[in-house]
């Protein structure tokens, strides 16, 4: 009885904790309003694309490590891919039930406590060498890093106008690219040098700073803060209205439209380009190329970069030059990914320069595909009260095409990986049509896409 009692307790706290905060009224004349929603627009913009760049310091760590795990004799390739894909896969179930719940919560306590289990988790990690451990923890982890993604498209929906989500959505995605760059040099650097455990341990303490950033500067929503919303206050409301509905049956509008889910299809698709590339490609270069863990992490670094370039342009060209529709730059993107994918797996070992341009055209174009193919298309065709919903299907289908991706990877690696006489070979044929294949399929998928409507 005792213990029913502390359940109920416990849960009341969690959903009053997390729950949205309530409106407050409307102050001040139109000048002091417009001055308060600049600062606000800026801090929450700001706090975001910084907090979602060390989420992905938090998951990037394990790619920065494997090498080195699997040459001290820890875990196998096969073990690696498994416990990748326990991230993948709670990751995906993650971003479906967290983008539900983003569209009713507090964004600002949902996402800081998201980062900081997650960090924690890393820091964790850097003790134990278990696989069963790792498999648990990484799984965890997983669900708490999709506590990030869903909360921050949601504060753009509440922040931003239509005619200008656009731009910001593709600078926000820049987080992406952030993230890695600093996972890529700036961890693999404290490997290099201090060992695999502070992979986990530098990713953890980054996480940390990133937590206590949120939560200071990231707010729920204007009319909390006692400010119109942001349809009401730029007169931006879109083509289709959907006032009198509720966010129950938008959220089940989303789940009926069927150019949402062909857009999840085609994303998961890309996903499995995406990881391949992102959780094996360091793999990849120190085995069949025979790169340091440094020199492998700095080529594959540069896709940052470019990423972030990527993301950035891709609302701002998208939003002047084809007035908010998506899919010719995404047609651009996918082809892109294909030539880019094919130059690093396929051209002949030996040419650092040629790996390297090749990741950055893949970072170019992986950066425009994730902020369109994966949440931006989406979240302009759904309502934009169930836009953490919409970003949620797209991220349940996304993350098990990564989760599956590291699954097959690792069986394909490991099931191709010899040792003779003390010497390592490996056979990455298989595995390389596998990623470009899925690359392939994506860019067809995205081209049924085509003029759906915005909503409100």
């Amino acid at each position: 009885m005792r213990c029913h009692c502390n359940l109920i307790i416990y849960k009341h706290f969690m959903i009053n904790y997390f729950k949205k905060v309530s409106p407050s009224p409307i102050k001040g004349s139109l000048q002091e309003q417009q001055q308060k929603y600049k600062r606000l627009k800026w801090s929450v913009f700001i706090s975001a694309t910084i907090g979602y760049s060390l989420f992905y310091v938090c998951r990037l760590s394990l790619s920065v490590v494997k090498k080195p795990i699997v040459d001290s004799g820890i875990l196998t390739d096969s073990e690696l891919g498994m416990i990748g894909s326990a991230l993948f896969f709670a990751y995906a179930i993650g971003k479906l039930v967290n983008g539900f719940l983003a569209d009713r919560s507090n964004i600002r306590r949902f996402m800081a406590t998201g980062l900081l289990l997650t960090a924690l988790i890393n820091l964790a990690l850097g003790f134990t060498t278990s696989f069963t451990a790792f498999i648990v923890l990484w799984g965890f982890s997983g669900w708490f890093q999709s506590m990030g993604a869903a909360p921050s498209v949601v504060s753009l929906s509440r922040w931003f106008s239509n005619k200008e989500r656009g731009t910001y959505y593709g600078i926000w995605s820049a987080s992406h690219g952030l993230g890695k760059a600093i996972t890529y040099l700036g961890v693999a650097f404290i490997v290099s040098v201090s060992g695999w455990q502070w992979g986990f341990w530098g990713a953890g303490l980054i996480g940390l700073v990133g937590a206590i950033i949120v939560a200071l500067f990231l707010h729920d929503s204007p009319e909390s803060k006692g400010l119109p919303s942001i349809a009401d206050f730029k007169n931006d409301h879109a083509v289709v209205s959907t006032k009198n509905k509720s966010i129950g049956a938008l959220q089940q509008d989303v789940l009926k439209n069927p150019y949402i889910w062909v857009l999840a299809f085609a994303s998961a698709l890309m996903y499995v380009s995406r990881y391949g590339i992102e959780s094996w490609g360091i793999y990849y270069l120190e085995a069949q190329k025979g790169y340091t863990t440094l020199e492998a992490s700095s080529i594959v670094s540069v896709s940052a970069i470019s990423g972030i370039v990527g993301t950035v342009i891709s609302g701002i060209i998208s939003d002047k030059f084809f007035k908010g529709t998506r899919n010719v730059p995404v047609l651009v993107a996918g082809i892109l990914n294909v030539t880019a994918i094919s130059l690093f797996l396929f051209y002949p070992d030996g040419s650092p320069w040629v790996d390297t341009v090749s990741m950055l055209i893949f970072g170019f174009a992986i950066g425009i595909l994730i902020t369109f193919l994966g949440g931006l298309m989406a979240v302009d065709i759904a309502s934009k009260k169930a836009s953490g919903t919409a970003l949620g299907l797209i991220g349940i289908a996304s993350y098990l095409g990564a989760g599956i991706q590291d699954v097959v990877s690792g069986y394909l690696i490991g099931n191709n990986h010899t040792v003779l006489n003390g010497v390592d070979s490996y056979d990455f044929s298989t595995v390389k049509l596998f990623w470009l294949g899925a690359a392939i399929l994506s860019v067809i998928c995205a081209l049924f896409v085509w003029n759906a409507k915005s909503r409100d």
